[in-house]
């Protein structure tokens, strides 16, 4: 099912985000309160915590290349199926039947996982949407939830749960960026320790035996902030020597506004030890020879501009205020085996204006490379010049155009850091970084970003958004892997107009790359049927997608053998094996979760044993031989 923000069709194309996945029920196992507390969900002492992390952050480790030094399992057998948001219906009914919310991957560690509860209350609005005008309810809302950290254990073949750990955290409000897009909640595995967002920028430290907190660790001590605008925005990352990074954003109060149209206050990288040590460094340090927060950046063409686009062979679109430079709320840092770390910044106001940061261990600024007008495949070749002869072409640049350039700015494209996405950098083996930034005139679409080791742009490639990228190294090289959506919307507006008629939907491919971002093989989605599991455990299926399903991954996950795991909307997690050319539909192994629905894009993990663990609807599943 597609459903494209109301809000974000009006003008740009890139806006008009789909999702993928939904339901829910509720979880019996409540947290104990919302201030980093744990509660022993069995009722009795834990069981002693295993201590073998294996994979422990987005992406499994500090390069995000969602890849294990272990064969997975078949997607065969259903193993467990345990409910973390018991708000899925509720939340559906305030997106149009979307499910908008970003969650963690789960953590893996020896017998244990880890992954996150929602409890608390969901605040539900009068009329379905009303949050969208401005009614305390729904994403307007999210303060009335609580986010849990919960440890199961396997125990003679079952999940147990050994605690539930609340922590103060919350989302950053909601406003026009995130237009009800709910940020994501990310732990990190490190030190034998469990590492969880709290509140005001800090941390908490928990006993993984206990679900006790051993620590709450405060960088922001003695550094003026408003407490309750400030939030820590994306996961949690940590390197191998154990040491732990984050974004931090502080927003303007939202009782004067909407936090997201005026201009926030400050951000910035936080780094902490294993002994709790602390440091930080504000973004406007790190992007000194960035636009200043009241300069003018690019702007684009809007309703009233004449389409095609460029209005004019020479127009230029009326410039806006940029706004400070902070990260973008879902970027989980990555570091590099030298250990360089990465994170992703952009202007407050102008999303067109983000940078790839690379950050010394010192938190010093190594470099800081552009995402703006590196792209020369925009009129001309993504958007057809229309001939002289026929200017109402659909999906065409005006002719006379200059090839290549972005037909929204009339500039060449820019990558566009996104609040609505979870993209973070992933490090190659060659040490060069990737990052999926979205795109203007490209079907709602983006580009995959190469940048080298010293910040030297390599190369991009169209793909289909919101996903950190996973690497198969092999055969004294590597693979990227990619979801590659093609989405029912203009190419670079969806006004009523022939020009902005809309793309046929799909294909939907998982791609894979070489090192120089040529196709190696494409997988596509060729199932029609979509499913739901009855209370019986039969399933009830209709085909109503003749072009196949979106995949909902936000990344990938890739076993020792190359084999490729990746849910999609039709409620499948697939096994993709290597061995291909060209492009295929037939995978090693396929298995129905639970709903075919429409959801914010999802993290699945591979365990130490293989086994797979995935999600759909709010519900984990735990999938196996």
């Amino acid at each position: 099912m597609k459903r494209f923000l109301q809000s974000c069709v009006i003008v740009f194309a890139f806006a008009a985000m789909t999702a993928c996945g939904g339901g829910g029920s509720s979880d019996s196992n409540q947290s104990n309160g919302n201030s980093g507390g744990g509660d022993t969900g069995s009722g009795g002492a834990p069981l002693p915590a295993s201590n073998a992390p294996f994979w422990t952050q987005w992406g499994a480790n500090p390069q995000h290349s969602g890849a294990v030094a272990v064969a997975g399992q078949g997607a065969v057998h259903q193993l467990a199926d345990i409910v973390y948001d018991q708000f899925v219906a509720a939340e559906q009914r305030e997106s149009g039947e979307d499910l908008l919310a970003h969650y963690q991957s789960p953590i893996l560690d020896g017998q244990d996982v880890y992954f996150t509860v929602k409890t608390g209350s969901y605040t539900a609005c009068s009329s379905p949407g009303n949050w969208r005008n401005g009614e305390a309810c729904g994403p307007n809302a999210w303060q009335t939830m609580i986010w849990n950290e919960a440890r199961d254990t396997w125990v003679n073949g079952a999940l147990a749960r050994q605690w539930t750990f609340a922590s103060d955290w919350k989302p950053p409000t909601n406003g026009a960026s995130l237009f009800g897009w709910e940020p994501v909640f990310h732990p990190v595995d490190a030190n034998n320790f469990m590492y969880v967002p709290g509140a005001r920028g800090t941390i908490w430290r928990v006993d993984k035996t206990s679900g006790q907190s051993a620590a709450h660790v405060n960088p922001f001590l003695g550094v003026t902030i408003d407490a309750p605008n400030t939030f820590v925005a994306g996961p949690l990352t940590a390197d191998s020597n154990g040491n732990i990074y984050y974004n931090v954003i502080e927003l303007a109060d939202r009782s004067l506004g909407d936090p997201w149209t005026r201009d926030s206050v400050n951000a910035w990288l936080v780094k902490v030890t294993p002994s709790d040590a602390t440091s930080i460094v504000t973004f406007s340090a790190l992007l000194p020879g960035a636009p200043a927060a009241g300069d003018l950046c690019p702007g684009r063409f809007t309703g009233a501009n004449p389409l095609p686009w460029p209005p004019t062979t020479t127009a230029v679109p009326n410039q806006i205020t940029c706004g400070s430079q902070r990260p973008g709320i879902n970027i989980a840092p990555a570091i590099a085996p030298d250990g360089t770390i990465y994170t992703v910044s952009r202007a407050h106001l102008d999303a067109r204006v983000g940078y790839i940061v690379a950050v010394n261990p010192d938190l010093t600024l190594k470099w800081a490379a552009s995402l703006q007008s590196r792209l020369h495949d925009g009129c001309g070749v993504i958007v057809p010049i229309a001939p002289a002869g026929n200017p109402n072409q659909p999906s065409s640049c005006r002719n006379g155009t200059t090839p290549g350039v972005d037909p929204t700015t009339n500039d060449f494209g820019s990558g566009t850091v996104t609040d609505q996405s979870s993209s973070s950098p992933t490090v190659l083996p060659d040490g060069s970084v990737l990052y999926g930034a979205t795109t203007a005139y490209n079907g709602a679409r983006g580009h995959l970003f190469k940048f080298d080791s010293a910040g030297n742009f390599q190369g991009a490639y169209s793909f289909g958004w919101d996903s950190t990228p996973g690497v198969w190294q092999h055969d004294g090289t590597y693979s990227i892997i990619i979801k590659d959506n093609h989405y029912e919307t203009g190419l670079y507006c969806n006004f009523n107009s022939p020009i902005c008629s809309p793309l046929p939907d799909g294909p939907y491919y998982i791609t894979q790359l070489d090192p120089n971002m040529n196709v190696e093989w494409q997988f596509q989605s060729t199932n029609t049927q979509s499913c739901h599991r009855n209370p019986d455990g039969s399933l009830s299926c209709v085909s109503d997608h003749p072009n196949g399903f979106e995949w909902c991954i936000n990344m990938p996950a890739v076993d020792s053998n190359g084999n490729v795991y990746a849910n999609s909307e039709d409620g499948n997690l697939y096994v993709i094996p290597q061995g291909h050319t060209g492009v295929f539909s037939t995978a090693s192994s396929v298995k129905f979760l639970n709903l075919a629905l429409g959801a914010a894009y999802t993290p699945l993990s591979v365990g130490p044993d293989g086994k797979l663990y995935t999600q759909n609807a709010g519900h984990l599943f735990a999938v196996g031989n």
